[in-house]
């Protein structure tokens, strides 16, 4: 990697390209610790604390890089995009005019590009003003009134709005991946934390014998779990595709051979956050009321609290852990089975002349691929689950608290780093290509 950042520094065209992105990098961490007028800056984080920082809290902060806890203009952060990006991904499926559009090349992709826009402004005004509105009134807001009101909508709404074109003008004059490098920047400025978090409860207090075993026992674990992720996030299943030659005026073309390569990790890491979302969604509520938690409703409120599971003393909270695998594994069938359609497939390569070895084009195509698919999710789900459940476990066992570090984030981490990776090796292969044909 960092022979690749060395031969990319020497390419002036590249140079520029990551000058840019360090530059608009800055600008977002200017932004992240630029208070909102008129607000009290230290009112979530209180709030995050006595939340016993829920999952859904505490990754939403972590996806922020502590600019929610903060309250900054970028409170928000790109959330209101990605949760744009996800709603028209599903609208693509259920709108058959958003289908043909889709299908209808770079000009229909900048159309829903466009519309993703819109609907990341309008979600950032409605989170925005239910926050102004709902905690204004209980200490967000020095003077709830609709003046701060209608600042604070507009700061963070402007601030959302300001980052996603920030993302939009890394991937166009920068190394590309823009949105992606802005939540993996947001992500890593909460690592300082997590690595004192470590220290402090593992390190620090020991002999210095002691400090150096746990020391290289978390380099050790940390290593061992970003290899694993790596592994699951490029782990492919090839199906082999055989294309029949045909006569095409008074030649023959055709007959070559090609593959389909079906990822492992299919949707990525999209079920762990539905999971982690759903689950959260009653404790987060039910924190703005008055709980019994010796009561039985309580109790089901203790249980589908994360941070409550893997602890000796709660060991029937451990069913919300159950149920948060299960429902990782559901949410990876039900993300793939909108994601990708075996039957699309297979009559496109009917069409194509195309067929799988040993298959019969058509409907058993698809069935094969269909039963193939399901093995590849089962495993990649799984794998989703060992990621999340170690940091769960370090957390429950141990007590060190809520690290942004989790699996969701590291699944981020990695995934963005690699096609980060890819985009700058593409980009000094273009410029190789483009002086061997100046040459």
């Amino acid at each position: 990697m960092w022979n690749l950042l060395k031969n990319a520094w020497k390419v002036v065209e590249v140079r520029k390209k990551l000058i840019f992105t360090f530059l608009m990098l800055l600008v977002i961490r200017f932004g992240s610790v630029l208070p909102i007028p008129g607000v009290n800056t230290g009112y979530f984080a209180n709030l995050l604390s006595n939340l016993s920082d829920t999952d859904a809290f505490g990754w939403f902060n972590a996806m922020t890089g502590g600019s929610f806890s903060d309250l900054s203009i970028f409170a928000l952060s790109i959330t209101p995009y990605i949760t744009s990006s996800i709603i028209m991904q599903l609208l693509t499926i259920a709108i058959p005019k958003l289908e043909e559009l889709q299908k209808d090349g770079e000009e229909g992709r900048k159309k829903i590009a466009e519309y993703t826009r819109y609907v990341t402004v309008g979600l950032a005004l409605i989170e925005s003003t239910a926050m102004a509105i709902g905690f204004g009134g209980n200490g967000l807001l020095y003077n709830f009134n609709v003046w701060s009101v209608l600042i604070c909508v507009v700061s963070m709404t402007a601030g959302s709005a300001l980052l996603m074109w920030i993302g939009e003008q890394i991937t166009e004059h920068g190394v590309g991946n823009g949105i992606s490098i802005v939540l993996l920047f947001n992500i890593l400025s909460s690592l300082p934390d997590d690595l004192n978090a470590l220290y402090t409860t593992f390190i620090r207090n020991e002999n210095v014998a002691v400090g150096v075993v746990s020391a290289v026992i978390i380099i050790a674990c940390i290593a061992l779990l970003v290899v694993f992720t790596i592994i699951l996030n490029d782990a492919t299943r090839n199906i082999p595709v055989q294309y029949s030659r045909k006569m095409q005026g008074r030649r023959l073309v055709g007959g070559n051979a090609t593959n389909i390569p079906l990822k492992v990790n299919t949707a990525g890491v999209i079920p762990v956050i539905f999971a982690s979302s759903l689950l959260s969604m009653p404790a987060i509520i039910s924190q703005f009321f008055t709980v019994d938690y010796s009561t039985i409703g309580g109790r089901i409120l203790m249980m589908l609290n994360s941070n409550m599971w893997c602890r000796a003393a709660y060991p029937w909270a451990n069913i919300g852990l159950v149920l948060y695998m299960l429902l990782i594994i559901l949410f990876a069938y039900f993300y793939t089975s909108i994601t990708f359609n075996p039957l699309e497939v297979a009559n496109n390569m009917k069409k194509n002349g195309g067929f799988i070895p040993g298959i019969r084009p058509g409907k058993p195509t698809s069935d094969y691929l269909t039963r193939i698919l399901n093995y590849i999710i089962f495993i990649g789900a799984v794998g989703l689950c060992i990621i999340s459940f170690v940091p769960i476990l370090a957390s429950g066992v141990f007590g060190i608290g809520r690290l942004s570090f989790t699996g969701t984030s590291l699944i981020i981490i990695v995934s963005v780093v690699l096609e980060t990776i890819k985009s700058i090796e593409s980009q000094l292969l273009v410029r190789n290509y483009k002086g061997f044909l100046n040459d």
